[in-house]
């Protein structure tokens, strides 16, 4: 099992010492610099695994408020030929892009999350089907973290997902219970209420005595389990979490 954060919520020396993974966020916002990833692993520890979350341009329409955060934006010319899984070259050049970093960085899971915007129809599941068929083939693990609607349709997300080794289902497990389970999993924790999110929340020791049961009940079939906290007191509910795991 590895415990971190969604980004490094200390100094990255001090996270280095607490924790053994973290997803990197800033390659959502932005596509950074490959030589700034190639720091990031070189002055990580030995056996740290990195992970990250998938540009945005590739998950969301251009109108999305997500793009505020963003240094640079896209032209508007791409807003029917990006985001949104869409399996257009444009797009998939976005990817590349993306899994060049993952590379560089080595990442072991990169994080590809859908709005809700992309909610379940026949056309998205479509589209999905034929952009991770084209993106499988990268050299890590894709986790898909699809909001909205696929919650209510489990059974068509894992059809996709059952489609291809390389494709795990994330989920918040407060939430939802993957679609399949595989050799490895991935879980995200955004908070208990809201609708898909509480960043504010903070996870009580009950909370985290039912998380340890869930990862416990998965672990018989995956090798590998990624509990990845994403919450405002990430860092202080992720060592909680793990004192609580080995009592």
């Amino acid at each position: 099992m590895y415990v971190g954060c969604c980004g490094y919520c200390v100094s990255r020396p001090r996270y280095y010492s607490m924790f053994r993974t973290v997803e990197l966020q800033e390659t959502f916002y932005e596509l950074p610099p490959e030589d700034r990833l190639e720091n990031f692993r070189r002055e990580s520890p030995e056996g740290f695994i990195f992970n990250m979350k998938a540009y945005q341009g590739i998950t969301h329409d251009l109108d999305s408020p997500t793009w505020r955060r963003s240094r640079r934006k896209p032209d508007e010319s791409l807003k029917n030929k990006i985001g949104l899984l869409r399996p257009t070259r444009e797009n998939l050049e976005l990817w590349e892009e993306a899994v060049r970093r993952a590379k560089v960085l080595g990442a072991r899971v990169v994080v590809v999350q859908t709005p809700p915007s992309f909610g379940f129809s026949e056309e998205n599941f479509r589209n999905a089907m034929d952009f991770f068929s084209s993106a499988v083939e990268s050299g890590f693990v894709i986790g898909w973290e699809p909001r909205g609607t696929w919650a209510d349709n489990p059974h068509r997300v894992g059809e996709i997902v059952g489609s291809y080794k390389n494709l795990i289902h994330v989920v918040d497990p407060f939430r939802a219970r993957p679609a399949l389970v595989k050799e490895v999993s991935y879980f995200r924790l955004h908070g208990i209420g809201g609708r898909e999110v509480n960043y504010s929340y903070k996870y009580t020791d009950e909370d985290l005595r039912t998380l340890c049961g869930i990862v416990r009940s998965v672990a018989a079939e995956s090798r590998e389990v990624y509990v990845l906290f994403n919450n405002i007191s990430m860092a202080q509910d992720s060592r909680r979490f793990v004192s609580l795991c080995r009592e």
